[in-house]
């Protein structure tokens, strides 16, 4: 590499990272936001982080392999000096891992899109990490003026995401019925592996104790009838897994967040698989990660929020964790193939 082309790299790591203390932790996690900007100005952790491939470079992944690693950091010093003492293990764990961030609480803004589908639903969920997301009918959720709980609420631990709703979002009265459920993931997490909890659990930013404590209950309920979660590709692997899917029913086809990982021409061959399907498409993700999407919306995107759209219709802004949802119109949306 030449002298030029690393400083290329190191200042774009700086931006990536002073982007990610601005944009997503500032005021969610005060404790990331000020690692975050730390790092920005330590040229020897951007000289660490540019010798790994560039999806590993993601600020997520290193605070996570730290956290999985060492614990909580008292502060920024701590943590970057954490960085250089150990930088070969948090390299190991960075290489092996991905921000596989299985949030159960985004449910919470895709659960109005699907009570509105004819039931009984049949859910596939791509890039379903350890596939918690699987359970919208066995979660309990709180709207403010709307609270929805599942039947088993008064004799388990089940977890209640709150989610600040929008006037306009069409809250459901009832949990809709699930008859069936598979994930897909190109490396599932197994629920019976401490250490893979372990690896979840350190996805969880600092400060989130309710966030944890909904994750550990949501987990404890998967634990009990582990979700069939299959090795595969989506742009490949998916349409083996809808013929599985009984019929009778709707066949929804969901993600959140996941597609923003792969490279356009991947998003593209993704798409043209869902719309060769006999299947609802619903996707929760980042702008830009579907432009066609983008291209529909009639408002500005506020920062750090996520679009959820029904067969490539834009319906709602979500929280990309499952906050809020304000939805955007007041129609069921329409299919676009």
């Amino acid at each position: 590499m030449s002298p030029n082309s690393a400083a290329t790299v190191t200042e774009n790591l700086r931006l990536r990272y002073r982007t990610f203390a601005e944009r997503e932790a500032h005021v969610i996690c005060p404790l990331y936001e000020q690692i975050a900007c730390q790092i920005a100005g330590s040229d020897d952790v951007l000289r660490f982080l540019s010798t790994l491939p560039i999806p590993k470079q993601q600020p997520n992944l290193l605070l996570a392999a730290a956290k999985f690693l060492f614990g909580t950091a008292r502060d920024a010093d701590q943590f970057e000096q954490l960085v250089l003492d150990h930088s070969e293990s948090i390299r190991a764990v960075m290489l092996a891992r991905s921000t596989q961030t299985n949030e159960p609480g985004r449910c919470a803004t895709i659960l109005p899109v699907l009570a509105r589908l004819p039931g009984p639903l049949a859910l596939i969920e791509v890039g379903a990490a350890a596939g918690l997301c699987l359970f919208p009918d066995r979660y309990g959720y709180d709207y403010g003026r709307v609270r929805i709980y599942p039947d088993s609420f008064k004799c388990s631990n089940v977890p209640v995401f709150p989610c600040r709703a929008s006037d306009a979002t069409p809250i459901p009265d009832a949990l809709p019925k699930v008859v069936w459920r598979r994930g897909l993931d190109l490396h599932p997490i197994d629920l019976c592996d401490p250490v893979e909890v372990k690896w979840l659990e350190s996805l969880v930013w600092p400060g989130q104790n309710g966030r944890m404590e909904r994750l550990g209950a949501a987990i404890n309920i998967a634990q009990k009838t582990l979700p069939q979660v299959s090795p595969g590709n989506l742009t490949t692997d998916l349409p083996e897994l809808v013929a599985l899917a009984p019929s009778g029913g709707t066949r929804v086809v969901f993600h959140s967040a996941v597609l923003s990982y792969l490279n356009q021409v991947d998003r593209d061959a993704f798409v043209r698989h869902i719309r060769g399907l006999d299947v609802v498409w619903v996707s929760n993700e980042a702008y830009g990660v579907f432009p066609e999407i983008d291209a529909r919306l009639s408002a500005a995107v506020p920062q750090g929020c996520f679009i959820l759209s029904m067969n490539g219709v834009p319906v709602a802004f979500t929280g990309p964790h499952g906050q809020f949802i304000d939805w955007l119109c007041h129609e069921p949306a329409r299919p676009v193939f």
